[in-house]
């Protein structure tokens, strides 16, 4: 009852906010739960994300470097659903144990060297127990040793456009070098379950019976609260209490990822907290009202990282707040074009692409052409002014989309690719072939 009173009243503050129109264009929602976060906590980030258009709702500290702990097993189970999907490995494959795999520290199913499991086995095993030593063993048995694998995870992370993230091992137990934020994991959160829709189910999973034993899903919220159907939990005493979810209401999905939790029920408390007021942000959209969040989700977090250096440092912290603003105008219009990568070669040949030049900027790979469009679109809205010369392709090449800024000189191609970096934002220059 009370829950529900203080999102009225955050609903009642939206909608004086929006009556207001330009004269105001930001409104602060209080949040319940949030108070229990330390203010000075250098562990805490938190961000919430609408998973179908990528929309940034809210974003605590979210580019600051964090721990992810066993978050960090939602990327290895990515890779593995790429190998699944790839034909690469099937469900009823071997995952043998090495001694390196056995010795893991607990959480672990606890399995013998030379013993082995299936992969569906070890797969439900991350999902539900986080086992340690099963999350080593898939490592191993896709990418050869534990480090290879890391890097593997470290690459598709960048690809992903995880820019602040580094893997240094397949379970999250405690690395200095595992790094990885908020926004980072809502990046991932939302690809595994746009890429792979198929094994998303195991996320869900509230029990698994492995030999005997009944082994109850860590993630409480799948049973606590209604709508969500996922992601993963975390704790180290290094990252605190971790937890990304991801819930549905109304038909509309959010994503929440809160890092540094000081207990696992105030971090569960103020995960609802978030996801219940970003669906009351939603539904006000769906009553007609003209509004947007201000934030979007490639675009770096008002809260700049700049002034969050180290893990270490504190921070005053301020209120749970939802920026709006009017409806942004129009953006410039954009040709984005669909090719096969056989058909790129024309793209330089002619057209207002020749005037600039052969090279090219690579801003982003997806499975997906409407994920390779947006991209696109997004990176056009906000440096549009860097790619006036060049032409806008998803470009598809081996089963994958890449977004791409064909006609630009090299010192175009070089300038560009710098300013998104330092606007954190994916970015490669791709010189023009031979031939």
């Amino acid at each position: 009852m009370i829950q529900h009173a203080r999102r009225l009243l955050f609903a009642i503050g939206l909608a004086l906010a929006v009556s207001l129109g330009g004269a105001i264009p930001t409104a602060t929602a209080q949040v319940p739960y949030l108070s229990l976060i330390p203010q000075n906590s250098s562990k805490y980030a938190s961000i919430v994300v609408d998973a179908k258009t990528g929309e940034v709702l809210y974003a605590k500290r979210a580019d600051a470097p964090r721990y992810p702990a066993s978050i960090t097993k939602v990327m290895t189970l990515y890779l593995t659903f790429e190998a699944l999907a790839a034909g690469k490995i099937s469900m009823d494959d071997e995952v043998v144990f090495s001694p390196h795999a056995a010795a893991q520290s607990p959480t672990k199913l606890g399995i013998r060297a030379g013993d082995s499991i299936t992969v569906l086995e070890a797969i439900q095993a991350l999902c539900t127990l986080s086992a340690n030593d099963a999350a080593t063993a898939l490592a191993e048995k896709l990418g050869g040793t534990e480090a290879r694998f890391a890097a593997l995870m470290t690459l598709r992370a960048q690809e992903l456009g995880m820019t602040n993230t580094n893997f240094a091992n397949a379970n999250g137990l405690p690395n200095s070098r595992n790094l990885s934020t908020a926004r980072d994991i809502a990046i991932l959160s939302r690809a595994v379950m746009r890429d792979y829709p198929q094994y998303y189910r195991f996320f869900g999973q509230t029990n698994f019976n492995f030999r005997g034993r009944n082994i109850r899903n860590h993630n409480h919220m799948l049973v606590n609260t209604p709508g969500v159907d996922g992601l993963k939990t975390g704790f180290t005493n290094a990252s605190g209490f971790n937890i990304a979810i991801s819930g549905v209401q109304d038909g509309r999905r959010l994503i929440v990822v809160v890092l540094g939790g000081p207990t696992r029920i105030t971090r569960d408390k103020v995960a609802e907290s978030l996801l219940l007021t970003g669906f009351d942000v939603i539904r006000r959209r769906n009553l007609g009202e003209d509004i947007r969040v201000a934030q979007n989700f490639f675009e770096p977090p008002q809260l700049a990282a700049a002034t969050e250096p180290s893990m270490q440092q504190g921070d005053t912290g301020d209120s749970l707040s939802v920026r709006l603003a009017s409806s942004p105008p129009p953006a410039r219009a954009s040709s984005i074009q669909i090719v096969d990568s056989k058909s790129v070669a024309k793209l330089n040949g002619k057209g207002k692409a020749s005037a600039g030049g052969r090279w090219t900027v690579q801003v982003g790979s997806f499975n997906s052409r409407t994920d390779a469009r947006k991209q696109l679109a997004i990176t056009e809205r906000r440096f549009g002014s860097l790619f006036d010369d060049a032409r806008a392709v998803a470009e598809k090449d081996a089963g994958k989309y890449r977004s791409r800024f064909y006609g630009l000189s090299e010192k175009e191609a070089k300038d560009a690719c710098r300013t998104l970096k330092a606007n954190r934002q994916p970015c490669a220059v791709i010189p023009p072939s031979r031939g």
